[in-house]
């Protein structure tokens, strides 16, 4: 009986733990449910004009499955890797209550990525031509580039575009974002079919209502900032202050941009090689639908990961290291659990889901065939989008973006080759190359997350937001 006391200790210690953990899992995930929402009605916008136009004929889907894959590759993943900078910047600003700098933080990040849209849209004009070059087929080639060229104002919609969603998120202030993300979208489909099919635009209707629904988004998000009492304390004002945060942001942006260009252009590869494979159309088109609908189903995970992500940025502006532990603990949890039960759903409705993308029997067929690996990537895909929103709470973009380097580029990508072309296993062996690569990403990315040191974290948090430092080596490693 004399260890009674400290039993009962341990006992309530316990409980108080898991209390946190699942208190602290519900505030995820009632933050994740309505980003996820968000994150899947801009991605739909994409989406749903790759499924309109695919039912003009397989050219029409190949070629903008292609352009659409091109686009995110060259343009909007660079766009949304350096946005998500402002995961670590504005969040913490928001914890450690320094309003002023988080608004900064946006104005700095929207002048940076109108900048580097510039040299992306000289690009694009061009990309017919070089897909030529490359030796792409030269019919999809020339689709592809027409297609592209439409949607450059789509690019230069996206440089506002996701700083203004950071603004919102990193404050948790959804709401507007979810009202006005679908309010676009709903008015995107058909808007997308009456220009497809009643203007004679065809194909380029797709790309022409990709650029005016972004746009849309972009006017509610600033309107409401702009008018809303409730932004008042973080909007601040557009004055010379943002040019003195450049250097910051790009510290951050830079390292945040080739972590997500990095995974997202392995995947992307793959549609461009299954272009060399024989019969190209077909092998484009599943892969391309494949791809689609994993990142669909992926939104589920960037919702998590970036709920993930806003808690712990938050928690360690505002000094509580062992909150910010127990955020991250419950987004992987939360994660884990609801991705499997998708998955399963998807396996179950495997020789069901491609008629989504095309009538054509041959490409559900072959989708069907690909489901059973699209559900294990969807898994691995899920734990490291996870993850890595943690690792940008934390600012250690640096480190991931070595990581993805290690895993695609030494692993996933020679693998996909030597299955694709050496084993002539064609789509199905660039698919299961590609995937080595995830599971070595997620791997690596579990074993930095294991040796995390919160207090550290915290400490060098408030001294970003309160100093001005940061711009140091300390801040590109995780604390054992």
């Amino acid at each position: 009986m004399v260890d009674s006391p400290l039993l009962e200790w341990v006992e309530n210690r316990r409980e108080t733990t898991w209390d946190a953990f699942f208190t602290e899992a519900k505030t995820v995930g009632l933050l994740a449910v309505p980003l996820a929402a968000i994150n899947l009605s801009q991605f739909l916008i994409q989406t749903g004009s790759l499924m309109i136009v695919g039912h003009i004929d397989e050219l029409a889907l190949s070629s903008t499955a292609i352009a659409v894959s091109l686009a995110a590759v060259t343009g909007f993943s660079v766009l949304i890797g350096m946005a998500s900078a402002l995961e670590t910047l504005c969040g913490q600003a928001y914890g450690a209550g320094q309003y002023q700098k988080f608004g900064n933080h946006v104005y700095s990040a929207i002048l940076c990525l109108l900048l580097v849209c510039l040299p992306i849209t000289l690009l694009w004009i061009n990309i017919g031509k070089l897909l030529v070059l490359v030796g792409q087929d030269p019919v999809i080639s020339r689709e592809v580039g027409r297609f592209m060229i439409w949607l450059i104002p789509a690019l230069f919609a996206y440089a506002f575009l996701h700083p203004l969603m950071r603004y919102y998120q990193m404050q948790v202030f959804v709401l507007p974002m979810l009202l006005f993300s679908w309010i676009t979208f709903c008015l995107h489909i058909p808007l997308c079919w009456v220009l497809v099919f009643k203007t004679g635009l065809k194909n380029l209707g797709g790309a022409l209502a990709i650029s005016i629904s972004y746009w849309l988004n972009v006017i509610l998000l600033a309107l409401y900032m702009k008018f809303s009492p409730k932004c008042e304390k973080t909007r601040g004002v557009v004055s010379m202050e943002l040019f003195k945060g450049i250097g910051l942001f790009l510290h951050f942006a830079v390292p945040s941009a080739v972590m997500t260009c990095l995974s997202w252009w392995s995947f992307e590869l793959i549609i461009l090689l299954a272009g060399l494979l024989p019969n190209p159309e077909l092998e484009s088109s599943v892969l391309s639908v494949c791809f689609n609908t994993m990142t669909t189903i992926f939104t589920i995970a960037y919702g998590i990961g970036s709920s993930g992500s806003t808690r712990v940025s938050n928690e360690l502006g505002a000094g509580k290291p062992q909150a910010a532990r127990v955020a991250a603990g419950a987004s992987i949890f939360l994660a884990v659990v609801s991705i499997i039960i998708v998955s399963m759903v998807l396996f179950a409705l495997r020789h069901v889901f491609g008629y989504a993308f095309s009538s054509d029997r041959e490409v559900v067929d072959y989708v069907a065939v690909m489901a059973p690996l699209v559900c294990i990537s969807i898994i691995f895909d899920a734990i490291q989008g996870v993850v890595s929103g943690i690792i940008r709470g934390c600012g250690w973009q640096r480190v991931g973006a070595y990581i993805n380097l290690g895993a695609y580029y030494l692993c996933g990508n020679p693998a996909a080759l030597a299955l694709g072309f050496l084993a002539n296993l064609r789509g199905r062996g660039l698919w299961i190359g590609i995937q080595s690569g995830a599971f070595v990403q997620m791997l690596l990315l579990a074993i930095v997350m294991s040796r995390v040191n919160w207090e550290k974290q915290a400490d060098e948090a408030r001294e970003r937001m309160f100093e001005d430092k940061g711009l140091g080596n300390k801040y590109e490693a995780p604390s054992a």
